[in-house]
């Protein structure tokens, strides 16, 4: 396969180091700003440090803010989704949609630490019908695994015209989002962004809210996957770079799809002299993300759903699913427009990018609001397309994994292609395609915890063992942001070659559910993180790349975790009836399954 060659070649552009000092406006760039007038809106919400309660004082009571036991407050928080198809056009171009509630992204949910977070799904997409499934990213769900959203392994998808209702326990506190696991489903528009209120860690003035950034194509995700395997594949280019839902594009590059220029760009409100917390996210598919606010600083105090000791920085790196928690003094005097920025780090993208560069803007008290800023960017290094130095990322409350760990497990990530000519990724061999009709997780519970018939399940039972690590060696030239579902993870070691057994503050490594495998540099010397977690949370959890195509492409394994407990775990009736409704649907239609299903 020449073409195979080719791509493994072409894509060592992604070692390359790049400096990146500002927006392109040149002629014929996708961006337009006008230095005059800037349309926008403030469609942000300033946020409470917590949502009222039943109880007097914090709804989380007296539970330690390091906890690894969630309070359980007993108050409910309901919402509802409807799925269907719709048309969006955030950065002014339409495009054909799938939509939560016909907007474009989904609405935010909030809650306390330890409420129960209830939320009914309503498959109403035709034309033709799809399965649905919504993931809590980041979530544990100790207390309910069967509520992780994954179609094929924690339950069976949500059938067209059918609904479901998840609920479960905010077992931890931060920033995070939620998606549908369902395909590529959710960069069509079937995300939104989810906080959970807990303890402050860090002192602040004012809480911005999400910062929901995400990479933006134009054409619909079934298409580009269409295109992703046939063979030679084909990639499809990402169009736009977007800050809470808006961007501008040139309509005059619309090929005359109904466009609107200047659509508009996010606005914000900054008050002079005051602390200001963003809560940043990465909800793209394809690409890292280079957060920054001209001419001022940021304080980290959190990656994921982990609290940090705060350390100092003026640019962010965040990988497709990660979040950071950032907290920015006002240091601008009334009058002052800056510019926010989001770039895609495109040294570390395998394709064609339209327009890399986000923008929004900032206003401090008595700037005119009509303006746009004229400020200057904040240059950035891609670094190989890592995430901040382990030894900077320390955990806020410490917790201090084992050094002989029950057992290891050594996973290689190589590309190839199958008989088809398909362009697959592979894990120790084998790629991934999950079965929607079958859900590990429902299997295990009847004590069926071995699969010999379907080994592209990539099922890894670990049995009773009480701590794994897993060594991950990355042989293709892009980054992985690794994703593990039902836990934060420590991350013990990144690197080039192969590991030499050293751990970065083996006392409290850094804990996170999502983090960036760098790019190999050949394909004989791979690149490498080392993983580990406690055993603690029975149930079947995926780890996979959040990079669409990349998971599209069968780069995923399901983590079984102490299989022995599964069955006494009670699984709600709810489970079966989902699964009957899907199993009447895909009997009596053809379920175009494109890819590995998630």
């Amino acid at each position: 396969m020449s073409w195979l060659k080719l791509l493994l070649v072409g894509s060592a552009f992604a070692t390359t180091s790049l400096a990146q000092t500002a927006a392109s406006t040149e002629s014929g760039s996708p961006l337009k700003v006008n230095p005059g007038a800037c349309p926008g809106a403030f469609d942000y919400s300033v946020l409470p440090p917590y949502l009222p309660s039943n109880r007097p004082g914090f709804p989380w009571g007296n539970t330690p803010p390091g906890s690894t036991i969630p309070p359980i407050t007993g108050v409910v928080r309901e919402y509802e989704f409807t799925v269907a198809r719709g048309y969006a056009a955030p950065d002014g171009y339409v495009k054909p949609s799938i939509l939560i509630n016909n907007q474009y992204y989904g609405p935010l949910i909030e809650a306390n630490w330890g409420d129960t977070i209830v939320v009914t799904v309503n498959n109403k997409i035709s034309g033709p019908g799809e399965a649905l499934t919504i993931h809590w990213h980041g979530q544990p769900q100790q207390l309910s695994p069967w509520e992780d959203g994954v179609p094929g392994v924690s339950q069976c998808p949500i059938a067209p015209q059918s609904s479901f209702t998840y609920s479960f326990i905010a077992e931890v506190y931060g920033t995070s989002w939620y998606h549908t696991h369902a395909s590529a489903q959710y960069t069509d528009g079937v995300f939104g962004p989810m906080v959970i209120h807990g303890p402050e860690t860090a002192p602040y003035d004012i809480d911005l809210g999400p910062i929901v950034l995400n990479d933006y194509f134009h054409m619909g995700y079934f298409q580009i996957e269409q295109l992703l395997f046939a063979s030679p594949p084909q990639f499809a280019a990402s169009d736009n770079n977007l800050i809470n839902g808006k961007a501008n594009f040139n309509c005059s590059l619309a090929g005359g799809v109904p466009c609107t220029n200047n659509a508009g760009i996010s606005k914000f409100r900054f008050e002079t002299g005051k602390v200001h917390r963003l809560r940043l996210i990465n909800a793209g598919g394809s690409a890292t993300q280079k957060f920054t606010i001209d001419n001022h600083n940021f304080t980290v105090i959190a990656n994921d759903y982990v609290p940090l000791v705060p350390y100092e920085t003026n640019v962010i790196t965040l990988g497709i699913g990660q979040r950071t928690d950032i907290l920015v003094e006002a240091t601008g005097k009334n009058g002052d427009i800056y510019w926010m920025r989001s770039d895609l780090d495109v040294s570390c993208f395998a394709g064609t990018v339209n327009q890399p560069h986000a923008l929004a803007a900032i206003y401090y008290p008595n700037a005119n609001e009509n303006n746009c800023p004229n400020t200057t960017a904040t240059p950035w290094e891609s670094n190989n397309c890592q995430n901040d130095p382990l030894s900077e990322t320390v955990p806020l409350f410490p917790l201090t994994p084992t050094l002989t760990p029950a057992t290891t497990q050594e996973i290689d990530i190589t590309v190839g292609v199958n008989g088809s000519g398909t362009l697959l990724f592979y894990m120790n061999g084998e790629s991934f395609r999950a079965n929607y009709d079958n859900p590990v997780l429902l299997l295990a519970k009847a004590g069926n915890d071995s699969y010999p018939d379907d080994p592209e399940w990539n099922v890894y039972n670990f049995g009773k063992n009480s701590s794994i690590r897993v060594v991950l060696y990355n042989y293709f030239p892009i980054v992985h942001p690794m994703h593990l579902h039902g836990h934060s993870m420590w991350i013990l070691q990144e690197g080039i070659g192969i590991w030499d057994g050293t751990i970065v503050n083996p006392q409290n490594p850094q804990r996170r559910d999502v983090h960036l495998l760098q790019p190999a540099p050949s394909t004989t010397t791979p690149s490498y993180i080392i993983l580990q977690w406690n055993a603690d949370n029975p149930g079947v959890w995926p780890l996979h790349c959040h990079i669409v195509a990349h998971v599209s492409a069968g780069l995923y394994v399901n983590v079984l975790e102490r299989p022995d407990l599964i069955p006494l775990r009670d699984i709600p009736a709810s489970a079966v009836t989902t699964c009957r409704s899907w199993w009447q649907f895909s009997g009596h239609n053809v379920v175009n399954q494109i890819d590995s299903g998630e």
